[in-house]
């Protein structure tokens, strides 16, 4: 069987220039859909930056690249293995390589050890603290295809799992982090839960046919106003992560490009517009950039 693009597809062009064998490989791994490796990265890069390591440590921002290109893709592969009976029954997912049969079970398996390999290169680069740190996550890693037939909150959990290099980042740096870190982290969990509702808009339907639960489905009609609280939150958190670094009024202003960019997705999100929701979905890629200069502008400030 050969695999088909998925919908949300960004770079079928790419996948047209691999060996037909090697295409249900690439979308297995999430390769065509850079944005899941950018919202992985993004916590890295922010926390490198605020630890005041954008210029000592410069090497680990393409190092924490690397591990999270790899290692969201060996996150997708190992979801899919456990979500093959669930994909198989939602429209959007039904074409994903291992519930469709284009990739077997057991290369799915390999094929996950392998960018798992390419992750063990990466740790290795880290300071044996930041190796530690990011061995944890892998028990939420294992855990967070499950949340979603336990809990009506799994995207709590995966602000777990894709906040944690944040703490990686920073222990790779070095300094001690007082208030900063937490508030970072937990400005990053809230930023998770409030992007990835917006994605979970999309499924509404067949989650609600399949019996699976997520954050969209628990806000209901008021999903604008709950991911306008996680965004809140979120900025609220990074504006105190940003105080500790540097106890300066003028912090706040580098936080306010992000704030009128993640106001702008709340404010024009159309919850019954799948189209809409992958597009505010895939923009916090870019409010991670403006979350990352002003990361870099107050870590690095002399």
């Amino acid at each position: 069987m050969t695999a088909t693009h998925p919908p949300d597809s960004q770079h079928q062009g790419f996948l047209a220039l691999l060996p037909a064998g090697a295409r249900p490989y690439a979308l297995l791994a999430r390769l065509d859909r850079p944005i899941g490796w950018w919202l992985l990265y993004w916590p890295c890069a922010w926390a490198l930056a605020l630890a005041g390591g954008a210029v000592s440590h410069w090497p680990l921002f393409l190092w924490m690249l690397l591990g999270a290109i790899a290692m969201r893709g060996a996150g997708c592969v190992y979801n899919d293995i456990v979500d093959r009976d669930l994909d198989a029954r939602v429209a959007r997912t039904a074409t994903r390589p291992v519930a469709s049969g284009a990739v077997s079970l057991r290369n799915a398996w390999l094929w996950t050890i392998l960018l798992s390999l390419v992750g063990l290169v990466v740790l290795i680069q880290l300071p044996l603290r930041a190796q530690l740190i990011a061995l944890l996550s892998l028990a939420l890693v294992a855990a967070y295809p499950f949340m979603k037939r336990i809990t009506w909150w799994p995207q709590a959990w995966l602000g777990l799992v894709f906040s944690w290099g944040a703490l990686v980042g920073w222990a790779a740096v070095g300094p001690e982090p007082g208030a900063a870190l937490p508030l970072l982290y937990a400005g990053c969990i809230a930023w998770v839960i409030g992007y990835d509702t917006i994605y979970a808009l999309q499924d509404i339907e067949d989650d609600a046919l399949v019996g699976v639960k997520s954050s969209a489905r628990a806000m209901g009609r008021h999903v604008k106003a709950g991911v306008g609280l996680c965004y809140a939150v979120a900025l609220g958190c990074w504006a105190g992560a940003l105080w500790n670094v540097r106890p300066d009024p003028l912090v706040f202003v580098a936080l306010i490009p992000a704030a009128l960019h993640l106001t702008g997705q709340v404010v024009t999100l159309d919850p019954a517009n799948d189209a809409d929701a992958l597009t505010k979905f895939r923009s916090n890629r870019f409010a991670g950039l403006l979350i990352f200069a002003a990361m870099l502008v107050v870590g690095n400030a002399p």
